[in-house]
């Protein structure tokens, strides 16, 4: 009897083993996201949707291990856009951004540039309304899940599909508080769409991760006042500004 129970004992400690081991805790995910740039224009900035493209797509990575993650734009791709039409021209450039979170302390940091200035912002972690469906799809070589949410304040109804065999609280932007990684985020079907294209399992180099710390100190509160201030005082001037989240 006592044999038996070793036995299964043993079995068990095995079988968390091999599911601890089989899950990865530590590596890179590059991502792809693609912006429906005309359907981002505000109904009284219809006109320019002759000046810009209709899709943009840029790369970003997501470095982790079992506790923090760093996502940021990839640097080939931050070359400026340009277009024009109408008499006009419009120059886009990809804004710097980096994102840091500490899941096991609750904590993100993001340091963004606005207006040629960088900016160091703590931001506060809010409890997500995630409904899961049930529903499955595949992406990459993983079993995804379905999860979705209304967000109230951008007016946005945003879809996640997440993967148990990474480890939970990962993901891109600010879409980690699932129990998996997320490997793609769907934002007002098709308006803007983030999509895992590849994952590199291994162990992080020095710096790869690093904990933003440039720029002037701020909440994410009075990063949006200021920058909603700047933007309406531009665009009292007459300059056609848009601001995509």
């Amino acid at each position: 009897m006592k044999r038996n129970i070793y036995c299964l004992i043993t079995l068990i400690c095995l079988v968390i083993s091999a599911m601890a081991q089989a899950q990865v805790n530590e590596g890179i995910i590059d991502y792809e996201v693609k912006v429906n740039l005309h359907r981002t224009l505000p109904p009284e900035r219809a006109e320019m949707k002759n000046m810009i493209p209709e899709f943009r797509t840029t790369k970003h990575e997501l470095f982790f291990n079992t506790h923090e993650s760093l996502y940021k734009a990839v640097i080939e791709d931050e070359e400026p856009m340009e277009a024009s039409g109408g008499g006009m021209h419009i120059r886009m450039q990809q804004p710097h951004v980096e994102i840091y979170y500490d899941a096991a302390i609750q904590r993100r940091l993001i340091e963004e540039e606005f207006m040629g200035k960088d900016y160091l912002i703590e931001d506060s972690i809010t409890v997500i309304p995630w409904k899961f469906s049930g529903e499955a799809r595949r992406i990459m070589e993983f079993d995804c899940q379905k999860a979705s949410y209304f967000d109230e304040n951008r007016k946005q109804q945003v879809v996640a599909w997440y993967t148990t065999k990474l480890r939970p609280a990962l993901g891109p932007e600010v879409f980690n508080s699932l129990p998996g990684a997320v490997l793609m985020v769907d934002i007002n079907d098709g308006e803007r769409v983030v999509l895992a294209k590849s994952l590199e399992a291994r162990n992080l180099k020095k710096n790869e991760l690093r904990i933003p710390d440039k720029g002037i100190k701020t909440t994410r509160s009075a990063f949006q006042k200021m920058r909603e201030e700047q933007v309406q005082r531009m665009r009292a001037n007459g300059a056609n500004i848009v601001i995509r989240n």
